[in-house]
């Protein structure tokens, strides 16, 4: 068989990017070796990013969208099906004891260590608030904790869901969209050809599709090397006797090693984690620890009958964050490796992974959950000989005899009075790492960088540390403003990038790359908004390096108020689509009294060169480097181009002819 998209795994990662492929218009077959023994089951369906202290900031970024998205999710799936997921914004409340070790957020030390590191934590999200209650309060919040509970925090905004009916939910949600599942298939390889997956040998014969996206959970590394081991936790549910109140329990608490969730009729106990591989069953030593702890935390617990014990295998890495996003095989997407985030994570990760298989949008945030994080990262020049050797079947690239110079003089480039002697700039977005980033821009060469001044002021996934990481006493700073969809917030932008440049050491830096973007799918720039933007910040004396569409008229208009370039469209950003406004970018650069700078679209080398050979004076690439597999190497490569193209330009290329004329000359040639 054949589908336009096939998913290995059948949780709740796996269905929950099905049925958001299938929403947007794409055949997707599932394919799931047993439902019944997915993650999905061994959860207590916790939605709790602030309750777990997640350090990690991109995680936590991750985390909260998620939890942003769930209440829309949950409706929109119950809507298809007509069945309940159990989604209940409870809030969580974190307890904890006084002695080290004591129990809440996953930390140790007394209540004043407590509540400064929960201080710290909640204050870097101020829409995702906690409040710290002491003895007394908590007590009086939740009757029934232990005597020795001395404090904990509030954190009204995280959820739960019933994991058991969101994943039959799911489920049937698939079914009813039109999503293909098959139960009880087991994938045992991929199969690939030149980079390429051209399908799945399973238990049931070879399945073929145009994408791929592995989503199998503890089981990810049986089919490639990656670092996904699974881990084991043992759960139990108690029931609440007759005798109890309607709901002893009204909010989920969260403790060290423990936690107890409501549901309307039981209360779920959990969990252990245990790398024992796939070690099955439930034991004593984990179902009693997790009763003494339950216990000491809520005391009551002990006179209420045991329901259900079970076990499941949580997918883990070794830093504990999922691997999300691309591959090195073009056609297969990862995401796995959520461990016991998998639940809370699922709405978020089914659109991310959406746009980037159907739009090939790659969000900022995949960056930091790319699987290269796990590999060692060679320097520049090992990075590049790799890359070679890939190109030589193994060997290495003989050393070029040292070139004659070159009769051909060239100006160097010059924008606003200052000179460069590189013509590609590059961009710092993304990247999956910073180092990926700095080692990109070193092999480029480039002696421009352009920076978004609102990434890098609100500290945006991808983006923290992204000014200190480069040296800006060798590269000159483009600030841009991206994301700006209006003329006036471009201006204001536009003057944070001159105060941060000035902070980075760059007194005299008064360029700016005004973008104007109110269009959010096609992300086309607004020439009227960029127009009038220009005409203010050259009274301000910021010298302005407009992005544009292809328009001729705009970009002598553009001139004439003063700009310092124009910087016209190849094709979409990020697209990849290569010149597909030759024809006008010809009429600019012959019209220009400024540098034209092509921006936008150039996907490979040869467009690159293209580019060049036309007569632009410079470009500017940033999505065809940061996400190309190996980011430095394609650096290095549009670097060369960018070089062969404009000296391709300079020396001129021949004329083009109608009719073959021989290589060789016909004079003096032996007669027979």
């Amino acid at each position: 068989m054949t589908s336009e998209t096939v998913i290995i795994g059948g949780g709740v990662i796996g269905l929950a990017i099905a049925i958001e492929l299938k929403l947007r218009g794409t055949h997707v077959t599932v394919l799931c070796r047993d439902f019944q023994a997915a993650a999905t089951h061994a959860a207590a369906g916790m939605l709790a990013p602030d309750a777990e202290n997640i350090l990690n900031g991109a995680m936590r970024s991750l985390c909260w969208r998620s939890r942003t998205l769930y209440p829309d999710w949950t409706r929109k799936l119950e809507d298809l099906t007509g069945l309940n997921t159990g989604y209940w914004p409870c809030g969580i409340l974190a307890p904890f004891f006084e002695e080290a070790g004591g129990q809440g957020g996953r930390g140790a030390g007394g209540a004043e260590e407590q509540r400064s590191r929960g201080e710290s934590l909640s204050s870097s999200s101020p829409s995702s608030p906690a409040y710290w209650l002491n003895k007394e309060a908590i007590h009086q919040y939740q009757p029934g904790l232990g005597a020795e509970v001395v404090g904990g925090w509030w954190y009204p905004e995280d959820a739960q869901v019933d994991n058991k009916a969101l994943a039959h939910v799911l489920w049937t949600a698939a079914e009813s969209v039109g999503v293909e599942l098959k139960d009880g298939i087991t994938v045992e390889a991929f199969l690939q050809q030149q980079g390429q997956v051209v399908g799945v040998q399973t238990n049931a014969g070879i399945i073929r599709a145009t994408h791929y996206v592995l989503a199998s959970g503890a089981w990810s590394n049986e089919l490639l090397p990656l670092p996904v081991r699974p881990r084991k936790g043992q759960m139990l549910s108690v029931r609440i006797p007759e005798f109890a109140p309607e709901l002893p329990l009204k909010r989920v608490l969260f403790g060290q090693d423990i936690y107890i969730v409501p549901r309307r009729d039981r209360l779920i106990i959990g969990a252990t984690s245990e790398d024992v591989g796939f070690i099955p069953d439930n034991t004593p030593e984990g179902i009693q620890t997790l009763l003494q702890a339950a216990i000491r935390l809520y005391p009551q617990l002990k006179h209420y009958p045991i329901q259900e014990f079970w076990w499941g295998f949580r997918p883990a890495t070794p830093d504990e964050l999922p691997i999300l996003g691309t591959s090195y095989c073009q056609n297969l997407t990862l995401a796995t490796g959520h461990y016991r985030n998998g639940i809370l994570l699922a709405p978020v990760t089914a659109a991310l992974i959406a746009d980037l298989i159907l739009e090939q949008k790659s969000d900022p945030l995949l960056a930091d959950f790319h699987y290269s994080r796990f590999q060692s990262k060679p320097s520049t020049s090992t990075a590049m000989l790799t890359h070679s050797a890939n190109f030589s079947n193994g060997h290495r690239p003989a050393i070029l005899p040292q070139q004659p110079p070159l009769s051909i003089q060239d100006s160097p480039l010059i924008i606003a009075g200052k000179t460069f002697q590189s013509r590609l700039m590059t961009g710092t977005g993304k990247y999956r790492s910073i180092e990926e980033m700095q080692q990109s821009v070193a092999a480029s060469d480039c002696q421009i960088v352009t920076v978004a001044v609102r990434r890098v002021q609100t500290k945006a996934p991808g983006h923290e540390g992204l000014a200190e990481a480069l040296d800006w006493t060798k590269i000159w700073m483009l600030p841009n403003t991206a994301g700006c969809q209006t003329a006036e917030e471009a201006i204001r932008v536009a003057r944070l990038g001159r105060e941060m440049a000035k902070l980075l050491g760059q007194e005299d830096n008064n360029f700016v790359k005004l973008e104007v973007i109110p269009d959010l799918k096609y992300l086309l720039p607004d020439p009227i908004g960029t127009l009038q933007a220009a005409e203010q910040l050259v009274k301000e004396g910021f010298a302005v390096l407009p992005y544009i569409n292809a328009d001729p008229m705009l970009a002598k208009r553009l001139e004439d108020v003063g700009c310092a370039t124009v910087m016209p469209l190849a094709s979409p950003i990020g697209s990849g689509q290569g010149l597909k406004t030759t024809a006008n970018i010809q009429i600019i650069i012959e019209n220009a009294g400024v540098p034209v700078v092509v921006d936008a679209g150039i996907g490979s080398p040869s467009e690159a060169a293209q580019a060049m050979e036309l007569g632009a004076d410079a470009l500017l690439i940033n999505s065809a480097i940061a996400l190309s597999p190996n980011p430095a190497a394609m650096a290095r490569a549009m670097n060369l181009a960018t070089v062969a193209g404009r000296l391709a330009y300079l020396a001129g290329r021949m004329p083009i002819k109608d009719y073959a004329s021989p290589s060789s000359p016909l004079t003096g040639t032996i007669t027979s």
